[in-house]
């Protein structure tokens, strides 16, 4: 029982951790990868889909991507679900190819972007710590109905503040990884 709720808790701060990441390969850091436009939705056939499912995009060098959609009618869709985005990129098409090249990032910018990232690593933390909460509080009511000692639950405790601080550790250490990466010049 009391190593159900653990593996719940270290499954659901793995997720958190997950989640960070990807909230993390959404900022761009002024290199040119296909990840930055995983989050674009472009309008298919009624419905709102990733720009992955209706193009190919592909990182030309460090400062260019080339989108290709499947497509010829989805250019001017595509183009301005790039330019609506909230990434401040400016897609030029040619043909059935459109390029969007990644304008160099400012110093003030690259500060916006810490302060993003470190908002974004606050937020993984507080869910973390919700989570240690929720197993906390499922071992006070195991110990409530006496269905587990006193003992069990304070090293069941131990246990999930070990996995806590672990985890949060894991987070610090993607968010300084981040920062560095944005304050590269």
């Amino acid at each position: 029982m009391i190593e159900d709720i653990r593996k719940d808790a270290e499954q659901r701060m793995g997720k958190s951790i997950e989640a960070l990441k990807t909230e993390l390969a959404k900022l761009r850091t002024g290199r040119a990868h296909p990840s930055i436009l995983d989050h674009v939705k472009v309008g298919y056939y009624g419905q709102d889909v990733p720009l992955s499912q209706v193009a190919k995009v592909v990182a030309d060098d460090a400062r260019n991507l080339t989108v290709t959609p499947w497509e010829k009618d989805m250019v001017g869709k595509i183009e301005k679900a790039i330019m609506t985005s909230d990434l401040g990129l400016n897609p030029m098409s040619a043909g059935m190819v459109i390029r969007v090249p990644m304008p160099a990032l400012t110093e003030d910018r690259r500060r916006d972007l810490v302060k993003i990232v470190r908002h974004e690593g606050e937020n993984a933390k507080v869910a973390i710590r919700n989570i240690r909460r929720d197993a906390n509080g499922t071992l006070k009511t195991l110990l409530k109905d006496k269905a587990i000692s006193e003992d069990d639950e304070r090293r069941a405790q131990d246990l999930t503040q070990k996995l806590t601080d672990k985890s949060v550790a894991d987070v610090d250490a993607l968010l300084a990884a981040k920062e560095k990466e944005l304050m590269e010049v």
